[in-house]
């Protein structure tokens, strides 16, 4: 529509005019994506700011099952992720992979996203489809930096994907050695906790038919067809 194409291409005085004339702002182009999506996805912040003030509707989703905070997380911009944030975007949606914002922010390593994520609340244990959570992406990409974030807002090391695999599993698979011996020494910090029953209840979660994720495999979701 004309709102669409005025979000993608920053024309906040069109954008405006066009609201205040009662345009409908939720409609879809043919990728499912709103006005509100085209302008996150052009990282235009007064459109985005505009869409949301008028009641444009942050968690609709696109034909990859994307809410704007995906499309947000990807770009990255951490400003329009908060506007989203503040506007009631659902911080945990999942898209068809059952991939939220922040698993989707630790696999294209981008750091102060998630950190910004997770100080907003963002589920640090979510898994995906085959039950893989952010910690297992951080690993098999090997960044340390992301791991230790992840630890110090409580990511289970424990935990087991669909096949079985821990993060240190998938650190081995792809070859960090080192960052797969302090995913051990966290793995036994642990299981002594529990033992001596230092530990409050770890939380178990429930991963995958493929190696956890590469960016190619999840940048689809941030270009147009």
């Amino acid at each position: 529509t004309a709102l669409h194409l005025a979000c993608a291409n920053g024309h906040v005085d069109v954008v405006t005019y066009l609201v205040e004339n009662k345009c409908k702002l939720n409609l879809l182009d043919g990728d499912n994506r709103t006005p509100l999506m085209k302008a996150v996805q052009c990282q235009q912040e007064k459109c985005v700011a505009v869409l949301l003030e008028r009641g444009a509707d942050p968690n609709v989703e696109d034909a990859d099952g994307n809410t704007a905070l995906h499309l947000a997380v990807l770009s990255p911009n951490t400003k329009v992720a908060g506007l989203l944030i503040e506007h009631d975007a659902n911080l945990d949606a999942q898209n068809k992979e059952g991939y939220t914002p922040l698993f989707l922010a630790v696999s294209e390593h981008h750091e102060e996203v998630v950190e910004f994520l997770l100080r907003k609340g963002a589920d640090v244990n979510a898994r995906d489809h085959h039950e893989r959570n952010p910690l297992m992406a951080a690993a098999s990409g090997g960044d340390h930096n992301l791991v230790k974030v992840l630890r110090e807002y409580g990511a289970d090391v424990s935990h087991k994907d669909s096949n079985g695999r821990t993060a240190e599993d998938y650190a081995v698979i792809y070859d960090h050695p080192s960052l797969s011996q302090q995913l051990a020494q966290h793995t036994d910090w642990e299981c002594t906790e529990a033992s001596t029953g230092g530990a409050q209840g770890i939380t178990i979660l429930n991963t995958p038919h493929r190696p956890i994720i590469s960016g190619s495999m999840l940048g689809a979701p941030a270009k147009d067809r």
